[in-house]
């Protein structure tokens, strides 16, 4: 019979599991991933991921409720730094962009894939918090007068260009500097949202 562990042990336990899993996903996609590979992986029995998870996409709720809990505590931090409503706003824009590349794994396990946040209330409530933390730097800016219009649409605006310019770099489908394009971006999009471009009827799109 295996020994009662600690709090400490399973709570141990649980992360070396899901790093393990983390890689695997990455490497083999949802399809390609097995308990008995995450067991090999990690030099225990096949059935000792199972005293643990339920099943696959349960250790991949737990991966990915890990990840955009992670996510979400860099961008909080960044944005609670002292500093104007810009200074604020560009502190979690760079934590958005150094959490996606310095773990791109992570990154792309939360946004790639999908499941049932009903089953997964753990997981429900991170992507809430995570999501939360895209357009909570919109709200001091629109207050500050240095863009107008629905902070939550502008938030996911933003959103949009950081995801699709993060995942062209993972992807290696950039012609340009990756840092460059992000500063022309992020300055193109607060202009185009800015007071006198509303007044003008310009379309952010």
């Amino acid at each position: 019979m295996p020994r009662s562990l600690s709090k400490a042990e399973v709570s141990d336990f649980r992360d070396r599991l899901c790093d393990a899993a983390a890689t695997i996903f990455a490497e083999r996609g949802r399809e390609g991933f097995t308990l008995r590979e995450l067991a090999n992986a990690l030099g225990v029995s096949a059935m000792t991921p199972y005293r643990y998870f339920h099943d696959k996409d349960e250790i991949l709720a737990a991966v990915r409720t890990r990840a955009f809990n992670a996510f979400a505590k860099a961008l909080e931090q960044a944005f609670g730094a002292p500093g104007t409503a810009l200074e604020k706003g560009s502190a979690a824009a760079r934590a958005y962009f150094r959490f996606a590349l310095d773990d791109p794994t992570s990154y792309k396990l939360m946004f790639d894939l999908s499941q049932d946040d009903e089953r997964y209330p753990e997981l429900k409530s991170a992507a809430v918090r995570s999501r939360a933390t895209l357009t909570q730097h919109i709200y001091p800016l629109v207050k500050a007068g240095l863009v107008a219009g629905d902070p939550e649409l502008i938030g996911h605006a933003f959103w949009a260009f950081m995801h699709g310019a993060v995942m062209l770099r993972l992807a290696g489908k950039l012609d340009c500097d990756f840092d460059a394009l992000v500063e022309q971006g992020m300055v193109a999009m607060t202009r185009g949202f800015g007071p006198d471009g509303v007044r003008r009827g310009h379309s952010p799109a």
